[in-house]
């Protein structure tokens, strides 16, 4: 249920995208329609348990909400270059920062099978870049910005790792995702991009992206962590990748270039074998 609901961000961002709302104000006005209905919840449910325990798990908190924050101002932001299949393909190597991040800062080296799946990764998303580089530099653009997607959710990842386990689903969510609503909300200062005078059609299909791929999406995904293992979890949402494209490919009549699909297969192989690595590891 959460990758289906995650794969049709992609479609509700370009729709927003078309009645004139910025990139950024879209990635903002997910958050704050998502903290708008979170809130009041988390207020009845458990106010006293979403204070961090100590100053570490505040900053580990708030480190993992700017994250959180920054991966959907780089995400959003590249697909008003680049293609939905080449967006969602490259955003969806995560996973493997992830492994990488646990190499340099937890010292926990990867194994061969998860070397071999960075290898396969690096492989697809150079030639699904050099489809782009012929097109002009801000379709290539786009591709960097997913590409920082995908590291900004491994830092989000990381640094959930250490403090989910210790926290209740809401009592987690409720303070990052309130922390990456701030960060977008700076964003859009910074960038003096509106966040006001758009059609009614537009601030709906930004609170279809709060309620579905936010709420829905990612909550179902971070509750499933905490009774299936994380690389079980990673597999799953190997399907975003696909049922955005065939969402883009029906709704949007966006076509799928052939060098995107081959790019693609590549990346999902990669983080494919990284993923049952880690699963067979936790598993002996």
């Amino acid at each position: 249920m959460g990758v289906v609901a995650v794969s049709c961000a992609a479609v509700f961002v370009r729709f927003a995208h078309a009645e004139g709302m910025p990139t950024l104000s879209i990635a903002a006005w997910r958050m704050v329609f998502a903290c708008a209905v979170l809130f009041p919840y988390a207020t009845l449910t458990c106010r006293t348990e979403m204070f961090p325990a100590s100053r570490k798990e505040l900053l580990l908190m708030a480190a993992s909400g700017i994250f959180l924050g920054l991966h959907f101002a780089a995400w959003i932001s590249s697909l008003g270059f680049t293609s939905v299949a080449s967006s969602v393909v490259l955003v969806s190597m995560g996973p493997l920062f992830v492994a990488l991040g646990s190499w340099v800062l937890l010292r926990e080296r990867p194994g061969r099978a998860t070397m071999i799946g960075l290898v396969f990764a690096a492989v697809g998303s150079i030639i699904i870049g050099a489809n782009d580089f012929g097109r002009g530099r801000h379709q290539l653009l786009g591709d960097i910005l997913a590409l920082a997607g995908a590291l900004f959710v491994a830092g989000y990842f990381l640094l959930g790792r250490k403090v989910r386990p210790h926290r209740s689903l809401i009592a987690y969510i409720a303070p990052v995702y309130g922390v990456a609503m701030l960060t977008l909300l700076v964003a859009v200062m910074i960038t003096r991009q509106p966040m006001t005078g758009f059609s009614i059609s537009a601030y709906l299909w930004a609170l279809a992206l709060g309620l579905v791929p936010q709420l829905i999406g990612h909550s179902a995904l971070n509750w499933a962590l905490a009774r299936l293992s994380a690389s079980f979890v990673a597999i799953l949402t190997l399907a975003e990748p696909v049922g955005a494209s065939i969402l883009a490919w029906l709704v949007l009549r966006e076509e799928i270039s052939l060098q995107t699909a081959l790019g693609a297969l590549p990346i999902l192989a990669g983080i494919y074998i990284a993923s049952r690595a880690e699963l067979s590891q936790k598993r002996r």
